[in-house]
């Protein structure tokens, strides 16, 4: 049985320890797979990364190029319900991000029918002397204007590098502020250097939600209750659901405070993509009684089938499932195979994250297209409830077939250059923006999948056909990207076929190019 989540204590255990988490690998899925050792990890307790069940080893690096931390992840979550205030006990810079997540917030109220409004976050601005003498008197003056001003449901308070660093004791703050206001004043732990992977931060805040939030032993249960843990994406679950009855609690993102209570009256919980919803999954089982969903992510017809088969099972509802599925292969298929002819010889890359980048590949091989090559930002190896029916990348290599070039890279630019070299793909799927533009520079097309609903279940793989044409009919305009624009690397890099030469050989760092080019003609002539 997997080691239960345990929510007696503020701090979430981070994904390395949990589920042996790692952020750079390279080969095939199927060697990733085996080496994963998905079943001998569910069966025990777990250990983190080589020094437990996991026989997986990182390729690190000597640096990293960029990437976001923990304590945005808690921004663009615990920052998104909506009648709740966050606030960010960190210097000012920390707060960089809430342009950008203001404006996917306002985006996904309104996708989802809720009237469009700004963010409720608000940063303390930790400053030098806040650094030397503390700045508890500064939280709790946060805290208090927060509560007059926004008249919230709950506050979140997240930690910062900062207050790591200084061992600000939020969680005494936080406690003394709830007894006097009456609401949840919840403190998340999510210094950017508790985690090595940002994918903690989702963890963290709903580690919170559950602890304080998620109304325990509820007088009522609502049999027709489902929560489908998400982000912002469009309501694709509702249709869905409705054939079978089934109503949708979309949290943790644009939830209210009371949405996210009620979690523990539903009567199963689901997600889009088992990063983001093991932890919370695992833990309304375990505390609160309401099952999860133990089934392939809903991508593709395979995956789709058994999702939707197994929450007809855990909802009792197996009479209306298979009338549903029938119907749905029938209405879609005969689109599936026009977009077929006109992707006919194409070939697609995936940049996101683990195992929604897996659910893409799965999609993209039900449309015929091409895939030898993925990356994903980091790799579990093993998720929350330790069922290895949610194994999804050994439901891609059982279903779909390995992909041979998989890559697992944490947003690095510089090792994304090699990867499309390698693959050179027509054009690639991503979630994350910041990647797009390297693409552009070498004549790729990228779909920014904003919103990340758009190739689930049956209509999903209508939708993600479509979005393939639409970017590959403006390939011309990034070939003129290409001629004009200059790559950021030196001549080596640009040569360079190994992206991880600098993980294997850290001391290139500081070797001079043009010598270490010299020294391999001279190996390869001596070789010769």
């Amino acid at each position: 049985m997997p080691k239960k989540i345990n929510l007696d204590i503020a701090s979430v255990e981070q994904r390395e320890q949990r589920l042996g988490t790692i952020i750079a690998w390279d080969g095939t899925t199927e060697e990733l797979h085996k080496q994963s050792s998905y079943e001998l990890r569910g069966q025990r307790e777990r250990g983190a990364g080589c020094g437990g069940n996991c026989r997986l080893c990182e390729l690190s690096g000597p640096f990293t190029q960029g990437s976001v931390c923990s304590e945005q992840m808690v921004e663009c979550q615990a920052g998104n319900v909506r009648d709740a205030v966050l606030i960010q006990h960190a210097p000012i810079g920390c707060g960089g991000g809430q342009t950008v997540y203001n404006n996917i917030y306002r985006n996904g109220l309104v996708m989802r029918g809720y009237k469009a409004e700004n963010l409720r976050i608000i940063n303390t601005n930790l400053i030098e002397s806040d650094m030397v003498f503390g700045a508890a008197d500064k939280l709790r003056q946060s805290i208090d204007d927060a509560f007059e001003r926004c008249q919230p449901q709950a506050i979140f308070v997240a930690s910062s590098c900062a207050t790591g660093i200084i061992g600000e004791d939020i969680e005494s703050i936080t406690d003394e502020k709830e007894a006097e206001l009456g609401i949840p004043v919840i403190p998340l732990a999510c210094e950017g250097f508790r985690s090595k992977h940002w994918s903690t931060g989702f963890d963290a805040t709903q580690h919170g939600i559950l602890r304080q939030i998620v109304r325990r032993n509820p007088t009522k249960k609502q049999e027709d209750l489902v929560n489908v843990i998400n982000l912002w994406g469009s309501d694709v679950f509702s249709p869905m659901l409705a054939h079978l009855n089934l109503r949708v609690n979309y949290v943790v993102d644009l939830a209210s405070v009371e949405e996210l209570a009620q979690m523990s009256e539903a009567a199963a919980t689901v997600g889009f993509c088992y990063t983001l919803s093991s932890y919370m999954a695992a833990a309304l089982e375990q505390h609160f009684g309401v099952p999860e969903v133990k089934a392939p992510m809903p991508y593709g017809f395979a995956g789709t089938d058994a999702w939707l088969r197994e929450l007809a099972k855990v909802t009792h509802r197996e009479h209306l499932v298979e009338k549903f599925i029938a119907d749905e292969h029938a209405r879609v298929k005969p689109k599936i195979e026009e977009l077929k002819k006109k992707l006919k010889g194409i070939k697609g890359f995936v940049a996101t994250g683990s195992a929604y980048a897996h659910g893409l590949i799965q999609v993209l091989r039900e449309l015929d297209v091409e895939v030898d090559g993925s990356l994903t930002f980091h790799h579990d190896p093993v998720y929350d409830s330790g069922d290895q029916r949610e194994d999804s990348l050994g439901h891609l290599n059982e279903h779909y077939g390995q992909v041979k070039n998989f890559h697992v890279s944490n947003r690095q630019q510089y090792q994304l250059y090699a990867f499309l070299q390698e693959n050179k793909p027509d054009f690639l799927l991503i979630r994350h923006n910041g990647l797009a533009p390297l693409a552009s520079r070498l004549g790729i097309p990228a779909a920014p999948l904003g919103d990340e609903h758009i190739a689930v279940g049956y209509d999903g793989i209508v939708n993600l056909g479509e979005t393939i044409l639409e970017i590959l009919a403006h390939k011309k305009f990034h070939d003129d990207i290409k001629k004009h624009v200059k790559l950021p690397y030196k001549k080596w890099w640009l040569e360079q076929k190994d992206a991880y030469i600098l993980a294997k050989h850290p001391e290139l760092v500081n070797f001079d190019a043009e010598e270490y080019r010299a020294e391999q003609e001279r190996k390869e002539a001596a070789h010769a």
